[in-house]
């Protein structure tokens, strides 16, 4: 994607087919998309021209990948465009016939970067950044890019970085807190808290001050995205640094109960 569309020259596209039904995307494809885009805009494409699959590297199975010329209709999020059009690379699915979707002259939604020294030009964040707009779309979109943009938003977790159990002082007592990192080197932590009887009781900070957000953070939430999406599958051995064997293994169990708790991570894009 990151080819110049000045060295692209291709024959046009065939006449488009109906769109067929769209899966729905999920908060997790949305925020992976917005998340990593300095530029969201809702765009009508006006044509759209084939590359030829021999100059389109990296094309996945059962895609194309398309010149498109389109008008801005509105800027979702970011700044610094000039002009009402723009044009860029995007890979697109294929029917049974090697039509892409009827997309001309419709309403998409595009996550892109601006091309240094182009300023009609676009390079889109992921081959497949283009997505069919409307209204239910447009509005859980904004909410995304609102939690986004928030000021001390929760950062992009990259790992755990310790993990280390207490016991209480009676059994079955004991607290486990999971010190994370980020991205951004900005702090992150989750605290487990065990009491006799009782299920664990887990608290989210994304600042300073550990526990400072009680509960598992709400599916679809930009907090718990950073969790359910990018926690590792299983406690690293190396960051559990608990006492004893014993602890160690109350930690892991804690960080499974912290992950049965936020609950997978659907996806809908490959």
């Amino acid at each position: 994607m990151a080819a110049s569309l000045a060295a692209i020259m291709p024959a046009p596209a065939d006449s488009q087919p109906v769109v067929p039904a769209r899966p729905t995307h999920t908060y997790a494809d949305l925020a992976d998309l917005a998340d990593g885009a300095p530029l969201v805009i809702r765009v009508q494409p006006r044509k759209l021209v084939q590359v030829e699959a021999a100059r389109a590297p990296g094309l996945g199975a059962g895609r194309g990948r398309f010149y498109i010329e389109s008008r801005i209709e509105a800027l979702v999020s970011g700044g610094g465009l000039m002009g009402d059009q723009v044009r860029f690379l995007a890979d697109l699915p294929l029917d049974a016939k090697g039509k892409p979707p009827a997309i001309k002259k419709k309403s998409v939604v595009i996550f892109a970067r601006p091309v240094a020294g182009r300023p009609d030009e676009l390079q889109l964040v992921a081959p497949d950044a283009l997505l069919p707009w409307d209204t239910a779309l447009d509005a859980r979109l904004r909410g995304v890019l609102g939690e986004l943009l928030t000021p001390g938003a929760p950062q992009r977790i990259t790992g755990v970085r310790e993990a280390i159990h207490v016991p209480g002082t009676l059994a079955g007592e004991g607290e486990t807190q999971l010190f994370l990192s980020t991205a951004s080197g900005d702090p992150a932590a989750v605290t487990v808290v065990r009491t006799a009887d009782q299920l664990p009781k887990i608290s989210v900070s994304f600042s300073e001050l550990v526990g400072s957000s009680p509960g598992v953070p709400p599916t679809d939430s930009l907090a718990w995205y950073r969790l359910a999406c990018f926690l590792p599958p299983a406690l690293p051995a190396g960051a559990n640094i608990s006492g004893t064997a014993g602890d160690r293994a109350t930690a892991a169990a804690d960080y499974r109960a912290l992950l049965a708790r936020l609950g997978p991570c659907p996806r809908t894009r490959g």
